[in-house]
């Protein structure tokens, strides 16, 4: 075999990669090695003492909560990050969060090697049986349905140019991720040091709404008797989120976050009207949709025959998904923050009947005075043992208030009984529902926004799912004090719920155990997280959740350690 020569002109294709992530604004390599990356890892260290400027590698034992921590890292900073992973069996590992980044249109960039195409007389070759066991005739096909663009690395010095392409192809409107497999042959090969630390030639294509229909849907919103808003995933940027407080105030207009991945308003504001639709949906002349995939259950509502409806969004036809039927009267395609200002201003404009609007405003602000009332009742009877889910999110609720605080959620604290604020203060699991992404997506927030007070509040299942020995792992090896809330009740309690919602006179709504939902006996999470040097508490008493919630905040803060609460819910 040839062995590969170096000089000043140039660098192994291994480390380019690197190099060239850098330059695109990649912080971090979120990576799981394996026999394809030696050219990686010898070109890195190569690449070191040149001085070249790289991206944090971040080891991940796990491609799962790889490409979580991918996940979190953006919904935090905004910046796209990348992924490597180890040939097709790491790219199989990695499916369910790549889905999760798809459905919640997650840019990225995922990388994988590929097993040498070479079997003897080229360097990279193939050189033990695994090379032959993970051949593929059409790797990328385990992830094409949900990556925008994939390709496959043919010769070293592609390496600028199909970095700057799919990174930008990621970044475009709608966002998400995209995949290039590499060849251990070539990344073996050298190649030219030129373009390597160069930036970006390829701009993502962002879209803006049509002035017409923007103008259209101002008139339909500014003009509606009975209008509503329906957030799921946000306002799209802090500009928008602050605009967006004052306008639905000053229009008197009832805002709804129904499964909301991330909030679009604060949850005591005088307009927010809960987290169910229906009540101001059957009654409503115009509704607009902010970016949300589902907003509402069709089945239960009626709506009006003259009703019209403005979907908002980078993709407001959701075009990626086969079957959504939902009305769009005016749609106004573009990013999210951008075009709701847009919106906004076309809106105000527009004049207001200031009477019929303070009449409206007050009807709204009463209901919604009802709905935290009710929330709040719920709550504080169940202070238990073992209490209730939403005891739990109450007693978080007050621990937070007044901090810089973000709640990564899957399963776990209620949405109705958090009271939220903030702007990025908030993140749902990706309505896929891949399994295991919340404690990964809280470390990854927790990398991107240090000082910020970052809390993972999911069920036992979830938790489970997440691969949390290798979290506790990353957790310590990184420093990230992520807070770690286990809702546990020994069970797959949205599988148990969804049978009943499902047959609410069915057989599992009258048996004391549900088949195929019980997670009994359960393990002891608390030693989970022990093993990696976290402080642990299990708490049973409803009553002493407050202190230990506040625990953990100090140890957070103060010794800046993970923290793992199991509490024992009903």
């Amino acid at each position: 075999m040839d062995d590969q020569t170096e000089d000043a002109t140039s660098i192994a294709a291994g480390a380019a990669i690197f190099g060239k992530l850098k330059a695109l604004g990649v912080d971090h390599v979120f990576a799981n090695s394996g026999t394809d990356f030696p050219p990686v890892i010898e070109g890195l260290i190569a690449a070191e003492r040149q001085g070249m400027d790289l991206p944090v590698p971040i080891t991940c034992p796990h491609e799962s909560v790889a490409v979580g921590m991918a996940h979190g890292y953006y919904q935090m900073s905004g910046r796209a990050q990348a992924v490597m992973l180890h040939t097709n069996v790491g790219l199989g590992n990695a499916v369910t969060g790549l889905i999760n980044a798809w459905c919640d249109q997650i840019p990225m960039f995922v990388i994988s090697g590929r097993t040498p195409v070479m079997e003897q007389d080229r360097f990279g070759a193939r050189s033990t049986p695994i090379n032959w066991g993970q051949e593929m005739f059409d790797q990328a096909g385990l992830v094409r349905e949900v990556t925008k663009w994939d390709y496959e690395l043919r010769f070293p010095e592609q390496v600028p140019d199909l970095l700057d392409r799919g990174y930008a192809i990621a970044n475009s409107t709608p966002k998400g991720p995209v995949y290039l497999s590499l060849p251990r042959e070539v990344l073996c090969e050298q190649t030219p040091l030129a373009g390597i630390d160069a930036p970006a030639r390829l701009t993502p294509a962002i879209v803006s709404a049509e002035p017409d229909a923007l103008a259209h849907a101002g008139e339909l919103l500014a003009g509606a008797k009975n209008p509503l808003i329906i957030a799921q995933r946000g306002t799209g940027s802090q500009a928008a989120f602050d605009a967006f407080a004052g306008f639905v105030d000053a229009r008197a207009l009832p805002v709804c976050q129904y499964w909301p991945n991330t909030i679009a308003l604060a949850t005591d504001h005088p307009m927010y009207v809960g987290f169910s639709p229906d009540a101001f949906l059957e009654e409503a002349d115009v509704v607009l949709v902010l970016d949300a995939l589902a907003p509402w259950w069709p089945d239960r509502v009626k709506l009006r025959p003259d009703l019209r409806v403005i979907q908002l969004g980078p993709d407001p036809l959701f075009s990626r998904t086969p079957v959504r039927s939902y009305p769009a009267d005016v749609t106004l395609a573009g990013e999210t923050g951008p075009t709701l200002l847009a919106l906004i201003d076309a809106v105000l404009a527009l004049p207001a009947d200031e009477i019929a609007l303070t009449a409206r405003r007050e009807r709204i602000a009463q209901h919604a005075g009802q709905q935290r009332a009710a929330a709040a009742e719920v709550a504080q009877k169940g202070c238990a043992s073992p209490m209730t889910k939403a005891w739990v999110a109450h007693c978080l609720s007050e621990a937070i208030a007044g901090r810089d605080t973000a709640v990564f959620h899957e399963l776990g604290c209620p949405f109705p009984h958090l009271t939220l604020k903030n702007h990025k203060s908030y993140f749902q699991e990706p309505h896929s529902g891949g399994l295991g992404w919340g404690l990964p997506a809280a470390l990854g927030a927790q990398l991107a926004a240090p000082d910020k007070l970052v809390f993972a509040t999911m069920g036992d299942g979830s938790y489970m799912f997440a691969n949390p020995t290798v979290c506790h792992q990353v957790a310590e090896a990184y420093d990230l004090p992520v807070i770690v809330l286990v809702l546990n009740n020994g069970e797959w309690g949205a599988v148990r719920h969804g049978v009943k919602g499902l047959y609410p006179e069915g057989e599992a709504a009258k048996a004391n155990a549900v088949p195929l939902t019980a997670l009994s006996p359960s393990p002891d999470f608390a030693r989970t997280a022990e093993a990696s040097r976290a402080h642990a508490e299990t708490i049973e008493d409803g009553h002493g959740l407050p202190a230990a919630i506040a625990r953990a905040i100090e140890v957070a803060t103060t010794e800046r350690r993970q923290v793992l609460l199991n509490i024992r819910i009903a």
